[in-house]
C-alpha cells in the first residue's frame, strides 16, 4: 500500500523543482526527501523522477503517480473536513496568507462580520505577496489564500486547488501634480516617464509591465518598492508617473499627486484552498464572508 507521506513528498518535489526546495517545504531533510521518494519507486516498481543538473523532473509515470497523489490528496482534505464538521463545528482557528491591500479592504472586514456570525473561529493572518501565498498554501502553511492572477500561476483547472473570484480591480495613473500632462495624461503619453512601481517578481509588476507593452513601450522603472504608499510618496515628489491597484489607493492621502482614471490592466483576486477543504467548517464561514465583503467593494 502506497504511504499518503509519500506522495505529499512526490506532489512537493514536483511543485518546486528540486529535493532541496521541497525538503525546505515540508520541514525535512533532504536525506528524508530522497529515502520517501526512493521507497514510493519500490512501491511502484518504476523510476518517478529523473535528475537535471540541480533540479529533477517527473518521467511519465511520474506524473501518472502525481495526478493521482493531487487527487487522494485532495480527497483526505475532504475527509478532515467533514470529520471536522461532525465534531467541532465552526470552533478552531484558519491561517489566512493574504496581501497587504486585500488584508485591508477585505480579509480585516471579513474578520470583524466573523466575530458575530462565527464567534468560535480565530482567523490567523500572515501579510504575503500574491505569488507567495499560493506556494504557502500547497506546502500546507496556511489553510487559504488571498492571491492575485499572475504570470506562471495556477489556473482554474488546477487539481490542486479550489479557487473563488473575490474582485477584478483597475489600475489608476499617478502623476505629480504639476505634471504638464497631469488633467490628460494616457498611459500611451508616458511612453518616456521615469516610472516607480514593484519589484520584478512582484505580480503587479508582470501587470504594469505587460500593460506598458501593450501601450507600445517599455517603462523605464528606476524606482522599485512593493509599499504602494511608498510609491505614491515618490509620484508626489516629483521622481516619476506610476500606475497602483485602485484599492491601494482608497483611504491613502495623496499629497502632491492626481489620479487619473485611465483603461488599462485590472487585478483579478481570488482566494484558494486545497481542493477538497472548500468544505471544512472553518472555511465555509470564512469563504462566504469573503465573497459576501468582495461584492460590496464597488471598484469600478
Amino acid at each position: 500500500m502506497i504511504d499518503t507521506r509519500r506522495l505529499r513528498t512526490l506532489r512537493a518535489v514536483a511543485d518546486h523543482g528540486t529535493v532541496t526546495a521541497a525538503a525546505a517545504a515540508l520541514h525535512l531533510t533532504p536525506s528524508a526527501v530522497s529515502q520517501q521518494l526512493a521507497a514510493l519507486e519500490h512501491e511502484v516498481g518504476h523510476r518517478l523522477l529523473t535528475r537535471d543538473g540541480r533540479g529533477v523532473h517527473l518521467t511519465a509515470v511520474g506524473k501518472i503517480m502525481l495526478a493521482h497523489a493531487n487527487e487522494v490528496l485532495a480527497q483526505l482534505e475532504r475527509a478532515e473536513a467533514e470529520v471536522a464538521a461532525y465534531t467541532t463545528g465552526e470552533a478552531g482557528e484558519a491561517t489566512v496568507a493574504c496581501f497587504a491591500t486585500a488584508i485591508s479592504a477585505v480579509l480585516s472586514p471579513t474578520i470583524a462580520a466573523l466575530r458575530s456570525t462565527s464567534p468560535g473561529l480565530r482567523v490567523r493572518v500572515l501579510d504575503a505577496e500574491g505569488d507567495q501565498s499560493l506556494a504557502m498554501l500547497l506546502d500546507g502553511e496556511v489553510d487559504l489564500a488571498i492571491a492575485v492572477e499572475y504570470r506562471d500561476a495556477p489556473d482554474a483547472s488546477d487539481r490542486r486547488l479550489s479557487r473563488m473570484p473575490l474582485y477584478a480591480e483597475p489600475f489608476d495613473l499617478v502623476l505629480p501634480r504639476d505634471h504638464p500632462l497631469a488633467g490628460s495624461a494616457t498611459l500611451e503619453s508616458l511612453a518616456s516617464e521615469t516610472w516607480i512601481g514593484p519589484y520584478p517578481g512582484n505580480p503587479v509588476h508582470d501587470v504594469i509591465a505587460f500593460a506598458c507593452r501593450q501601450a507600445g513601450f517599455t517603462p523605464d522603472l528606476a524606482h522599485c518598492s512593493d509599499d504602494f504608499r511608498a510609491v505614491v510618496a515618490l509620484v508626489g515628489a516629483g521622481a516619476g508617473v506610476a500606475l497602483v491597484p485602485r484599492l491601494a489607493l482608497r483611504d491613502m492621502a495623496l499629497p502632491g499627486v492626481v489620479v487619473r482614471h485611465t483603461p488599462g490592466p485590472e487585478r483579478r483576486v481570488f482566494a484558494a484552498v486545497r481542493r477538497g477543504a472548500d468544505s471544512h467548517p472553518l472555511l465555509r464561514p470564512l469563504l462566504s464572508g469573503l465573497r459576501t465583503i468582495s461584492g460590496s467593494l464597488g471598484t469600478g
